[in-house]
């Protein structure tokens, strides 16, 4: 059985963009709400001093990241103007092709670091999707 994946980055918002980050998060999140049934989840958020944006993504396997990591590429590209990555954290098991795409990403975005972290224990009570694509 495939397991999900939980991906959370951290990106510092560069001064005088935190318009322009608010307008590609939505923009953004339509983009990928309409071509990627299989995520499971997929949410931006602005710390209070809007300094910090954190995006936090579940997928139900790393064929679904893998996907989103190759239709956001030109969008997320968008970003680095706007943003610098700090860092990748994805919990789960990603594929090879996974982890070099977010390194790439993560280079592209101003460097930021890429950690992944094994499970050990644990469980999740949502029903898993079927594919609906």
């Amino acid at each position: 059985m495939a397991e999900p994946l939980y991906y959370v980055d951290r990106s510092d918002i560069r001064e005088g963009r935190l318009a322009e980050v608010r307008n590609g998060m939505r923009d953004l999140a339509a983009f990928v709400e309409s071509r990627e049934p299989r995520l499971i989840a997929y949410h931006f958020f602005i710390d209070e001093s809007g300094a910090t944006m954190t995006v936090v993504a579940v997928h139900p396997d790393s064929a679904s990241m893998e996907l989103h990591l190759e239709l956001g590429g030109p969008r997320f590209r968008a970003f680095a103007a706007l943003i610098r990555m700090r860092a990748i954290d994805v919990y789960g098991r990603p594929s090879p092709a996974v982890v070099d795409r977010l390194r790439q990403k993560a280079e592209m975005l101003g460097g930021g670091t890429v950690t992944l972290h094994t499970p050990q224990a644990g469980f999740s009570r949502w029903q898993a999707r079927r594919d609906t694509a």
